[in-house]
């Protein structure tokens, strides 16, 4: 038979048989090894609301119910469990299992789902690409929210995410890791068979995607064929490769199993006992996340020593935090009505009470805290003791940001406005309308540049600063990464690093915007759930601080931050 050498820049050279791919004696009925138990089930879905699907359940002789199982969970499953297809996966498990090749696992094989047509002669709703090859976390929430727990009340499933793993092929492949990559906190290990990575709903961007995000601790094996295909959508052969250079680039654990066969379950099928060999080698070992030494990725930022640290908790909903010169943090509770404070050594402490629902805080030149206090339509300022002072009044406002001459720019995103207060309090000004949704606001370095976070598009927008405050030469700047299935990234609070560098909290992370404008780097969230604003603390402005949720965080960096009192010109960008 004809060899096939897989080139050896991708992240792992195989060889392909080139003619025929037989079935592997793994994935036959072998004398001596006990059959599991597969059933069938019917699914109604509200997260896809009314969406019907068959899913099977695997059961392997050797489960204990005192026992913990892992889960392997397979899409388009109908196809994996008939007796009719190549894949044989109950037999395939049955055999491994037996051999302690892989844990004793439940697996889940499910279908899309389908809306059902209204009547006789109308027409059916087929959600698997919306299901499958979308990016965002819908299809990972249907799996953690609905299936699992159903599943969970007749056997005992691992909630280990080192024990959970996804596979799937063509769409399945993509859907198996985009529920990984969003919810790594759930499942850690994907199985991907001619996946496709291309723009069927936006699946070209995980190539760049995986480049520009703090790696994720996955392991993940892809496969796919020289004669797939080449359609309106993309070239899924090229995408693959692509994916598994990127997966490469960026520190994974991964494996690319190239062969010559086209959009079909041949090779994969051959494979599949040891795809799911190599998936759950080392499996009482946990899965980490990588790490690459390139200067030009998102590690490079980071201290690969810190991972993100709980610093506060019990709160309703976090906001902007500030830092004064003595190194103090300062953050609000919306809901609760509070500014806490966070001293040096760690300490908690209730800064404030009764705060008129206070949002955004900056400190000033003057060393006074500024505050959003949208519920009473002001902006006020807090002295050392509490003492608050009004600066404005009838004013709508979310976020602010003060130069270093005292002036300040006010984000008031329910009247779609940007304010502008000069240092002496005398003139309020407009200097921005328009936009969809002005939430967070940051100046540059050296205080040059406004930014303005339009929190329901993709785009924080930059404009030059003019000697009376006034804004000019404005232009949707700074493009951030966003989920298919919306265009807004959420993006809320900002702030600078001594590069220039933008560093915005978004939906999906902590974005990092380089002077051109473009992501260079996101960084994973602490937990699922919103992230609202972030600030630069500690002695030497390397640590990262973010308000996430119900908590606050923190984590070391690489990186310094700017005050906003010490403006400073940051080097020339790398263009």
């Amino acid at each position: 038979m004809k060899r096939l050498l897989v080139p050896m820049t991708l992240a792992c050279a195989a060889l392909a048989f080139a003619e025929d791919y037989p079935i592997a004696p793994d994935s036959q009925k072998q004398p001596g090894v006990p059959a599991g138990k597969l059933t069938q089930h019917t699914w109604t879905s509200k997260i896809f609301p009314g969406t019907v699907r068959d899913y099977w359940v695997y059961v392997p002789a050797q489960y204990d119910a005192a026992t913990p199982a892992a889960i392997l969970i397979v899409q388009d499953g109908g196809g994996f469990v008939s007796e009719k297809s190549r894949w044989q996966a109950p037999t395939v498990l049955d055999n491994l299992i037996h051999r302690k090749e892989m844990p004793v696992t439940i697996g889940i094989f499910i279908n899309p789902g389908v809306l059902p047509a209204p009547g006789e002669g109308k027409q059916a709703r087929f959600n698997r690409s919306f299901e499958y090859d979308a990016l965002g976390d819908r299809y990972a929430r249907f799996l953690i929210e609905e299936i699992l727990p159903e599943i969970g009340k007749q056997y005992n499933l691992t909630t280990d995410p080192n024990l959970r793993a996804l596979a799937g092929s063509s769409s399945g492949g993509i859907a198996a890791f985009t529920a990984a990559w969003n919810r790594p906190d759930q499942f850690r290990r994907v199985l991907s068979f001619v996946g496709s990575y291309v723009n069927l709903r936006g699946g070209e961007l995980y190539s760049s995607l995986i480049r520009k995000t703090e790696p994720k601790p996955l392991r993940v094996f892809l496969q796919d064929g020289s004669k797939d295909q080449n359609i309106y959508a993309g070239n899924w052969w090229i995408a693959n490769q692509d994916m598994a250079s990127a997966l490469q680039f960026a520190g994974y654990e991964s494996t690319f199993v190239a062969g010559t066969e086209g959009h079909n379950a041949i090779h994969g099928s051959s494979i599949l006992p040891d795809a799911l060999r190599w998936l759950w080698k080392d499996w009482t070992r946990p899965i980490r996340a990588g790490h690459t030494g390139i200067d030009r990725h998102v590690t490079a930022m980071l201290d690969p020593s810190s991972d993100w640290q709980l610093v506060s908790e019990g709160h309703k909903f976090t906001e902007g935090p500030a830092v004064d010169r003595q190194g103090n943090i300062f953050f609000t509770d919306i809901p609760n009505n509070r500014i806490h404070k966070i001293a040096p050594g760690g300490t908690v402490s209730v800064f404030k009470e009764d705060t008129g629902a206070a949002n955004g805080l900056m400190f000033g030149p003057d060393g006074l805290l500024y505050a959003c206090q949208n519920g009473r339509k002001r902006i006020v300022a807090y002295s050392a003791d509490g003492g608050e002072k009004v600066i404005a009044e009838d004013i709508n406002s979310n976020d602010l940001v003060i130069t270093s001459s005292g002036g300040i720019y006010i984000s008031d995103p329910t009247n779609r406005k940007v304010w502008y207060l000069d240092a002496n309090r005398n003139k309020r000004a407009v200097v921005e309308e328009g936009l969809e949704f002005p939430n967070g606001v940051m100046l540059s370095p050296d205080q040059s540049l406004l930014n303005v976070a339009d929190s329901r598009s993709r785009w924080i927008w930059s404009y030059q600063i003019q000697p009376d405050g006034s804004l000019a030469n404005g232009q949707p700047f700074h493009r951030l990464e966003t989920w298919d299935t919306s265009d807004a990234s959420s993006a809320d609070g900002m702030k600078v690093d001594t590069e220039g560098h933008l560093w915005v909290a978004t939906r999906i992370g902590v974005q990092i915007c380089d002077q051109p404008g473009r992501v260079v780097g996101i960084i994973n969230k602490p937990q699922p759930g919103p992230l609202s604003n972030l600030v630069f603390a500690g002695p030497d402005h390397d640590w990262l601080f973010v308000t996430a949720g119900d908590k606050v965080f923190k984590r070391h960096l690489r990186r310094k931050g700017v005050n906003t009192w010490a403006p400073l010109k940051p080097p020339q960008p790398r263009l």
